[in-house]
């Protein structure tokens, strides 16, 4: 009953253009560099709201709206200026019958090199990639060694085509206590390169989740949510798509009191190497060189972020949210 009630609920605000849009939270400066990515008079603007866990928003660049995940809904959503929020596809991530999970649907989404759309799926167990005009999934990774995945989590892509993602067991029945579904043990980090080969190039991370290259490609960032170890790691790319051996890069347990009881969620980075990390109730906006520049500061757990039409695009809770950047996406 309660997904049911919440589905009837979601409120498209940005639909009612002409009429000013409600905003919430603040802008939190620590370096001056943060206001040459965001304003620091910036409004946080809500676009939608009455969403279960809303996650993994995409822009589609050739179409001018975004997509974004609510996986308990197992429901996929698009929001533009004209129409505001409306649903996209459901089933998003779990096209079995009855219940399975608390989060059974899409979660990480990415537009590929190729335009198609590609989604984490928790409850399929799987990554696919659908035409956004003709429609049809296609199943990019379900397996790893013949096991199936856990739940994926969030996605990149490399420009040679190699996708890496995550694959801890949020989506699983029982999450990290299932012993009846699990099949991979690890929490682990993987790619698929560009035949379709599936590899395992993390095993020792508690709760890999968010993922993103660097923009010279050679650096890739994997964050954790896990308490006991809220890092942001580091791993070197090497030219074959493997990765060599990782480093914390950012430890928030280590940081100013507004963001040390965070762990990174959904990250993403901009075109001069500046990481936006879903945390501490907000966005954790960190140099290249790990310092924390400032917060994006929501007021709710935030998941992720995305760039698009001069905006970030921010999934906390049950809001979908933009603000206006100045950073290069």
């Amino acid at each position: 009953m309660r997904k049911i009630f919440f589905a009837a609920l979601f409120v498209s605000i940005a639909a009612f253009a002409q009429q000013p849009l409600p905003t919430i939270g603040d802008i939190e400066v620590y370096d001056d560099d943060f206001t040459k990515l965001v304003p620091a008079d910036a409004k946080i603007e809500v676009l939608g709201t009455g969403f279960i866990w809303s996650e993994g928003p995409v822009w589609v660049k050739n179409g001018g709206y975004l997509l974004f995940s609510d996986a308990p809904q197992n429901t996929m959503f698009k929001w533009d200026e004209k129409e505001g929020v409306k649903p996209f596809l459901k089933p998003s991530g779990y096209t079995g019958q009855g219940r399975y999970s608390d989060e059974p649907g899409s979660n990480g989404l990415l537009i590929n090199k190729d335009g198609e759309l590609v989604a984490c799926e928790h409850g399929d167990r799987r990554i696919s990639k659908m035409n956004l005009t003709l429609g049809g999934k296609v199943t990019l990774a379900d397996s790893w060694e013949g096991k199936r995945l856990n739940s994926p989590n969030d996605i990149c892509q490399h420009s040679n085509g190699t996708y890496y993602f995550t694959d801890p067991p949020y989506g699983l029945p029982d999450r990290g206590n299932d012993t009846k579904n699990r099949e991979q043990q690890n929490n682990g980090v993987y790619s698929i390169t560009p035949d379709g080969t599936v590899r395992q190039i993390v095993a020792d991370l508690k709760r890999p989740n968010g993922v993103a290259l660097s923009p010279d490609e050679k650096t890739l960032y994997v964050s954790q949510s896990d308490g006991s170890g809220p890092y942001i790691m580091v791993y070197p790319v090497e030219k074959d798509g493997k990765i060599g051996k990782g480093k914390i890069f950012f430890d928030f347990s280590k940081q100013r009191d507004e963001i040390k009881k965070g762990a990174a969620d959904g990250i993403e980075i901009d075109t001069t190497g500046n990481i936006y990390a879903g945390a501490a109730n907000g966005i954790v906006i960190i140099s290249p060189q790990g310092k924390a520049l400032g917060r994006v500061h929501i007021g709710v757990a935030t998941s992720n972020c995305a760039f698009g039409d001069g905006y970030l695009y921010i999934t906390a809770h049950h809001y979908i949210c933009r603000v206006k950047i100045v950073s290069k996406q």
